[in-house]
């Protein structure tokens, strides 16, 4: 793997939808092996295949159609309808594959073929919960959160009676910000015998793949449970362990597959808490808001943190969770968003559908998409970035920021600017973003070291090339004007 790698997330079922025949879905099989080789072109070093394990379809009924959602659907998918509806992804049976995507011999194939032309496999883990539906609660109900019939009543719609039992009750996996989610039974973290299962999932999964996206990593640290469900575990009997889950699985799992890639979806600042556990990677959702609502100051300051906390860091500006950058940001604002989170320090992920403009948020439980035409624009724009982004500066450099200064005196709009350069042999490339609705200017003081009386600067973002004076630079900073939402990337 190399450094800063690039990873492209897919919704398989959606995916696998679009490619079909409008009425039955592609299998995994079916895809062809130009699309993988595509993405390994456009600087791609992970597939994340976002929803390939077997889900319950008879909670479907139970739990999919609550109004909510159908209004997420109509707003989504304007002529869905019952068949479009396949469940949620992150409520599974098992950490089986399910048979309507392809067999495990094919995920092996498919592995094998990307591991062939450079690509690596991600897949999900979802830790906190499994399907309200799922198997396991019959065959080991001891590993997830049991309560009184009591408590059932105070809450049933936290809790709930699987159709397992007549007489026992459960409580749905939650977030302790949110109600809970009634396709799920919420795992006992707490239990011994609950972690050693889900390690020995994990350990069953890394056969198949090179890495996983864990999702809302954060509900399964020590205190988050606790906080979580306190007055509803009975602390008598499952008292907190000593050491959170996360160390002492990464560490199982990596004793066994050292190059196993762990990816925390995270929140609530506990990302460097992650890291410190062994979490290869955690998603950055602050630098996503700070470039949605945030000021460039704000974005600046963010990337002055630890370099080994940047370099752990997911950048994204969508994913299956968030709405679309184009929708959220507007095309321009987005493009200078995407350009920051393509050049800094960490792991880079693109969605499947942002290169072409899409515009429609996908509820996860539908398993169509409206159709949508490419934006011509956006996807010439991510051609011309993804280029540059996959040079070798920006794996192999290092990452510095540059000094901004105003371009003349009572002129403050140096502070819209973003800039920061790599530099790797004698090389730099310079990223420059001006982050604001309008025009800016400045300054930058550039490094001059071992330049002649010139220098060229090319910019390969606009393909144009200037030369400018070393020694004004070097002793007033290089002169930069740009419009609104507009960046240069200088190599010299």
């Amino acid at each position: 793997m190399r450094q800063h790698p690039h990873l492209y997330e897919i919704n398989l079922r959606v995916f696998l939808h679009r490619l079909g025949d409008g009425i039955n879905p592609a299998r995994l099989s079916d895809v062809p092996d130009e699309f993988w080789n595509n993405l390994r072109k456009e600087g791609m070093d992970m597939v994340w295949l976002m929803g390939i394990w077997r889900t319950c379809p008879e909670i479907i009924d139970q739990c999919c159609f609550e109004e909510n959602l159908v209004q997420s659907y109509g707003k989504a998918l304007k002529d869905w309808t019952r068949e479009d509806v396949g469940g949620s992804p992150y409520a599974i049976c098992d950490y089986v594959v399910s048979p309507d995507i392809c067999t495990e011999e094919e995920l092996v194939r498919l592995r094998n073929y990307l591991h062939k032309i450079g690509l690596q496999l991600i897949l999900d883990f979802i830790p906190n919960h499994f399907s309200a539906g799922s198997e396991v609660i019959l065959t080991n109900p001891e590993y997830f959160l049991e309560v009184s019939e009591d408590t059932f009543k105070s809450d049933p719609y936290t809790f709930y009676k699987p159709k397992f039992f007549d007489n026992r009750y459960f409580a749905h996996g939650r977030d302790p910000f949110f109600p809970g989610w009634t396709d799920t039974i919420q795992l006992n973290y707490f239990n011994a015998g609950t972690r050693e299962f889900m390690t020995g999932r994990l350990r069953n999964i890394a056969r198949y793949c090179d890495g996983v996206r864990c999702d809302m990593a954060m509900l399964n640290l020590n205190n988050v449970f606790h906080n979580t469900w306190r007055g509803i575990i009975n602390e008598k009997v499952y008292t907190k362990p000593d050491a959170d889950f996360w160390a002492d699985a990464i560490r199982e799992v990596k004793n066994e597959f050292a190059d196993f890639i762990f990816i925390a979806e995270s929140y609530w600042d506990l990302e460097w808490d992650l890291q410190q556990l062994g979490f290869d990677f955690t998603y950055d959702k602050k630098l996503l808001d700070r470039l949605k609502d945030g000021t460039p100051v704000s974005i600046r300051d963010h990337l002055k943190a630890d370099p080994d906390y940047q370099n752990k860091s997911v950048r994204f500006i969508e994913n299956h969770d968030e709405d679309r950058a184009i929708s959220s940001l507007g095309r321009d604002k987005s493009f200078g968003a995407a350009i920051v989170i393509s050049t800094v320090p960490g792991m880079r992920m693109f969605f499947d559908g942002q290169y072409t403009g899409k515009k429609i948020k996908l509820p996860v439980q539908l398993i169509r998409e409206p159709k949508e035409n490419v934006h011509k624009a956006v996807k010439e724009f991510y051609e011309r970035l993804l280029v540059i982004a996959d040079d070798k500066i920006f794996h192999e450099g290092e990452f510095y920021n540059v000094k901004i200064a105003p371009a003349w005196q009572d002129n403050s709009t140096h502070d819209h600017i973003l800039a920061y350069g790599w530099g790797m042999n004698g090389s730099h490339a310079v990223v420059v973003v001006n982050y604001y609705g309008a025009p800016a200017q400045c300054r930058l003081r550039l490094n001059m070291e071992g330049t002649q009386e010139n220098i060229v600067l090319r910019d390969a973002l606009n393909d144009k090339t200037y030369t400018r004076s070393a020694e004004e630079i070097h002793t007033q900073g290089l002169y930069v004007e740009l419009p609104a939402y507009q960046a240069h990337i200088f190599f010299y």
